[in-house]
């Protein structure tokens, strides 16, 4: 292994002796790899086709011992340092130029414990593996909608999908972590050890330490759900919209219906007449028994003259899987998003105005109906602030080819511009692009100041910076 240049967090560079590579090589268990290594490529390429990073150097982790020897080594030699786990982040944090990136994607264990209901995941696994391994045993961590996310960052995040009115985000379901700190200490962090840290890790994402491995509450369901698809043309989205808002209000904690508004994929149980048409698709979602869930959603099958309805009981690991292809890796991707309270006439209308001039085929407007059990945790008790009852819209840009990125980006950003104005200014930071890392402060509201000084005590040199960043008090 020969020495190389790395850099450094004061953005110059240092050169890495052979020694001190061969040293931290030989105290791997997992491997140091760098370009032109086998293995380099796989593991700086990330989700969003955007991102194109090299590394200056790649830890790939085999478990938390290396963890902890990356950090300290980083901590030492003071590298810039990135942390990929899923890879799936819309702003590319997982990834540097020229750093040290610590790579966790191989750490994949989840290991369930039916009589206790509990899952210990680590920071490798996808929501495919976690719902692959719960639902061996009829049970669910609320997680977020695509399987290919990493649980590592949706779950630092906040975390919500499907099954978040009925129990909660992902964080409301985590018991505890382990975690490595910026000095390289293995802490265990709960609601009785180091709280402080506990609370941060609930929604701060990645600014206090490497989690190494995730204990979560699971919750009895499955093995299938009442869910599914109702498609209608979007020219019938204002009055849609209006009645949905309503049946959304009063939903009962079981039911989830999020609205997409895209051109409609070539999906086999669409009439072909309406492939590559603008159209709005209800997805549902019921968590309770079938017969009281075919009731619940009986209202919204009822609205307008749908082109098709596609509710029926599915397995919940398809269901949970549903949109994965749509969101496949290799594309760019560009994202906005606000937090509503209410869908009112006038953010319905500006939507609409930008739906309807999408740039590519694949672009969409969502709108996640959150609130439920989740609303009911109490603002402060988690790093995560934003639990009053409410939606979530994310402009979710895709498209192929880099000549498209200024007028994909320059209408995601329009969209956004026009229904600020209906929103409540707080944002969900696993939605925030690389550019809006000046809305960090409204992510966490008053929870913010907290946060700065559990972030001073954990990480005061600002090691982990690479992510929505919270700077030391």
């Amino acid at each position: 292994m020969v020495g190389m240049n790395v850099k450094t967090l004061d953005g110059n560079s240092v050169a890495i002796a052979d020694e001190d590579l061969e040293a931290l090589s030989g105290g791997l268990r997992g491997e140091i790899c760098v370009a032109g290594d086998d293995g380099y490529d796989e593991a700086r390429t990330i989700w969003n086709a955007m991102v194109d990073k090299r590394p200056g150097m790649i830890v790939r982790c085999a478990g938390a011992a290396d963890v902890a020897l990356a950090v300290k080594f980083a901590g030492e030699k003071n590298l810039l340092v990135a942390v990929r786990s899923g890879g799936h982040n819309i702003a590319g944090n997982a990834v540097c130029d020229d750093g040290l990136m610590i790579d966790l994607s191989r750490m994949t264990s989840v290991r369930v414990d039916p009589r206790g209901k509990t899952a210990r995941v680590e920071p490798g696994a996808t929501l495919g593996d976690v719902d692959k391994e719960t639902q061996a045993h009829g049970l669910a961590v609320p997680v977020g909608i695509n399987t290919t996310t990493g649980i590592a960052g949706l779950t630092l995040g906040g975390g919500f999908g499907w099954t978040t009115r009925k129990f909660g985000m992902t964080i409301d379901c985590l018991l505890s972590v382990d975690i490595v700190t910026a000095d390289g200490a293995m802490l265990r962090a709960s609601e009785t050890e180091n709280p402080d840290l506990f609370w941060a890790v609930r929604g701060g994402g990645g600014n206090f330490g490497i989690v190494t491995s995730f204990e979560f509450q699971a919750h009895p369901l499955g093995p299938e759900v009442l869910s599914g698809l109702i498609v209608h043309p979007l020219d019938d989205a204002p009055a849609l919209l209006k009645e949905y808002r309503r049946i959304a209000d009063a939903a009962p904690d079981e039911l989830t219906c999020w609205v997409v508004m895209r051109k409609a994929p070539p999906l086999p149980f669409l009439p072909e007449e309406w492939h590559g048409k603008e159209v709005l698709v209800f997805a549902v979602c019921w968590c309770g028994e079938m017969a009281e869930g075919e009731k619940a959603v009986a209202e919204l099958r009822a609205l307008g003259n749908p082109i098709a309805d596609v509710v029926s009981p599915h397995p919940f690991t398809g269901w949970q899987g549903a949109f994965d292809p749509l969101l496949t890796p290799g594309a760019r991707n560009y994202w906005k998003s606000h937090d509503f309270t209410e869908l009112s006439d006038g953010a319905i209308a500006d939507i609409l105005d930008g739906v309807w001039s999408l740039p590519s085929p694949e672009c969409e407007v969502f709108i996640a109906h959150v609130g439920g059990q989740m609303s009911r945790i109490p603002a402060d008790a988690t790093a995560y602030p934003v639990r009053s009852s409410h939606f979530i819209m994310n402009v979710h840009t895709r498209w192929r080819e880099a000549s498209e990125d200024a007028a994909c980006i320059k209408w995601t950003r329009d969209l956004f511009d026009a229904t600020a104005q209906h929103a409540t200014g707080s944002v969900y930071i696993n939605f925030m692009p690389d550019d809006d890392g000046g809305r960090v402060a409204e992510a966490y509201g008053a929870n913010h100041a907290r946060l700065t000084q559990v972030k001073a005590k954990y990480d005061p040199g600002n090691l982990f910076r690479l992510n929505q960043n919270i700077v030391p008090a």
